[in-house]
């Protein structure tokens, strides 16, 4: 099935910005839909952003407007750019592949059960 790496997490201040890379292992993944999900300790697993192969996007509404969702598909990676960052953004934050989607195209929502392959994680603090 491949795997996915997360990269490019850290410590920031309320109102940075960081930007998150997801390595695939083959040019495949550009055919799926991909998302980022987070999960902060305690809380459940939550979808943050998707993107289909077509380069369809959809957010969250807590991220809306503040991050972007994107594919190189020269490099075969998914970035998240992350703006205006709050202490509520904290988590790990993972990168996944729903390896059953039809054409290309993402399921409705951004529910975590409907992805096959997960990376390992990547941790993002921001600081008040």
């Amino acid at each position: 099935q491949g795997q996915l790496v997360e990269s490019g997490g850290g410590s920031v201040q309320a109102g940075g910005s960081l930007r998150l890379s997801c390595a695939t292992s083959g040019s495949t993944y550009a055919t799926y839909c991909m998302g980022w999900f987070r999960q902060a300790p305690g809380k459940e697993r939550e979808g943050v952003a998707k993107i289909n192969r077509y380069g369809n996007t959809y957010y969250a509404a807590s991220v809306r407007g503040r991050f972007t969702i994107s594919k190189d598909n020269a490099k075969n990676t998914l970035n998240l750019l992350m703006n205006s960052l709050k202490p509520e953004d904290t988590a790990t934050y993972y990168c996944a592949a729903d390896l059953a989607s039809s054409g290309g195209y993402c399921a409705s929502g951004l529910n975590a059960a409907q992805y096959d392959l997960w990376g390992q994680g990547t941790q993002v603090t921001v600081s008040s």
